[in-house]
């Protein structure tokens, strides 16, 4: 493993080898939207400052807005006090995180 990522040996992945991911715009501090990463594509949004994820149901590496134009572009990343989930900031290119079209994944809202 490349020196510069050693400290992704301290995070807590899963029996799946997987880390929840927040994304979360950079400029307003809305979330958008959670996913899955592991090692690779960790790395990989490192690698390229776009991020990529993980697919569970298709078991392959998702460069996040590949098909759609979407894409999010790796502001920061950080982990959590127990390290295991990811914070990323983002800049979300076309305004729209969410596989319905919507800005955010996080639009149905409770009443409490």
């Amino acid at each position: 493993m490349n020196q510069d990522y050693l400290w992704i040996e301290v995070l807590k992945f899963n029996d799946q080898g997987l880390i929840p991911a927040i994304a979360q715009d950079a400029e307003d501090g809305t979330v958008l939207m959670m996913a899955w990463m592991n090692k690779e594509s960790i790395q990989k949004t490192l690698q390229t400052k776009e991020v990529h994820y993980w697919s569970r149901s298709r078991s392959e590496l998702w460069h996040k807005g590949a098909t759609s134009g979407h894409i999010q572009k790796l502001k920061s990343l950080s982990y959590d006090c127990d390290a295991d989930t990811i914070l990323l900031k983002i800049e979300q290119i076309g305004n729209i995180a969410c596989h319905t079209g919507a800005r955010s994944c996080f639009f149905t809202e409770v009443k409490c």
